[in-house]
């Protein structure tokens, strides 16, 4: 069972450096079309109305995507100040309800989300021709994210490694290597 975690632990790391890159990418190009807006509004006098559909896109984008890393990274909503208040053999249990919240609180964004994307692919987004459900895809892939990544920590945990492999658990310190 180890084995099949750390396998799973390579897969989604993989798929959280794939979504930081995109989120990073989104979060680029979105200044520079918000840039383009700017000059074409005040120093051509003629605004361009591609921008703001695209850049609202970008953004959903690297919001969720973002969001989902921090999943992954281990930063996403938690309980830490009950976690610190408890003694240590019970600080695992806060730390699995929360991945447990965040996990079905993905899958919610998943459900919720294909009915926005379905719902919206009947109207078309002015100027730019394409169906308004589209900007609802990032809110699914996020949510799909926050779900796999809340159930890789629980896997982690579950065969005693520590729930991010990236960032050090406070409640499981890495021991530090000394040099002789």
């Amino acid at each position: 069972m180890k084995q099949f975690v750390e396998q799973l632990a390579g897969v989604t790391g993989r798929l959280s450096r794939l979504a930081l890159w995109i989120a990073g990418i989104s979060l680029v190009v979105m200044t520079l079309l918000v840039l383009w807006q700017v000059f074409t509004r005040y120093v051509l006098h003629e605004p361009s109305h591609l921008t703001e559909p695209f850049a609202v896109v970008l953004m959903s984008w690297f919001i969720f995507l973002g969001a989902a890393v921090g999943t992954h990274e281990g930063f996403h909503m938690s309980f830490d100040v009950l976690t610190h208040a408890l003694p240590a053999r019970l600080r695992w249990v806060p730390e699995v309800i929360s991945d447990l919240v965040v996990g079905l609180f993905g899958l919610g964004m998943v459900w919720w989300g294909v009915q926005l994307v379905l719902a919206g692919m009947d109207s078309t987004m002015p100027l730019v021709g394409l169906p308004d459900g589209v900007t609802y895809i990032p809110v699914v892939a996020g949510g799909a994210l926050f779900a796999l990544f809340s159930l890789e920590r629980l896997c982690r945990r579950s065969v005693g490694l520590p729930a991010s492999a990236h960032v050090a658990d406070p409640h499981n310190p890495v021991p530090e290597v000394t040099e002789a």
